[in-house]
């Protein structure tokens, strides 16, 4: 695999958009501010909620003994479990895990970061994807597509 694949995947894309988050709070608050316990524990839930369902996928890959890795081409398509909800749970638990840190940072003007980030995710990595599943898949993948939203 080429070390480009390696390295262009959502994790780091994550991990950049939250130190991004993280340097505005501190570099540059601008005065804004959400900070409270109703902030820190909505925080806190996205976050968990984004662990877990990174967690709840994971899984169902291994089960599947398919492929997690956003550049290749699953062997199995997963329409069960939190796939039954979300046809991209570790994509959605990506922008809880970035909003959850941007909260808990109250870095009120990275807000903007979630939509960009969104943006980048469906167009460098869903749309790709979905084009490989569908290629692959055919008419299973036409079926779970009509029933299950890309996002939730």
């Amino acid at each position: 695999m080429p070390l480009k694949d390696l390295i262009d995947i959502p994790p780091v894309w994550l991990v950049l958009a939250i130190i991004v988050a993280w340097l505005q709070a501190h570099l540059l608050p601008l005065g804004l501010t959400l900070e409270g316990a109703v902030t820190d524990a909505l925080a806190g839930l996205m976050i968990g909620a984004g662990a877990f369902l990174i967690l709840a996928a994971a899984l169902a890959f291994r089960r599947a003994r398919t492929t997690i890795l956003p550049h290749q081409t699953p062997a199995a398509l997963i329409t069960t479990g939190v796939f039954a909800r979300t046809r991209n749970p570790i994509y959605l638990a990506d922008v809880l895990i970035l909003t959850g840190f941007i909260l808990r940072f109250d870095a009120v003007a990275s807000l903007v970061l979630v939509p960009i980030f969104v943006w980048w995710i469906e167009r460098h990595f869903i749309v790709p994807e979905e084009n490989r599943m569908r290629r692959t898949f055919r008419a299973d993948f036409a079926a779970y597509e009509r029933k299950v939203r890309r996002w939730v």
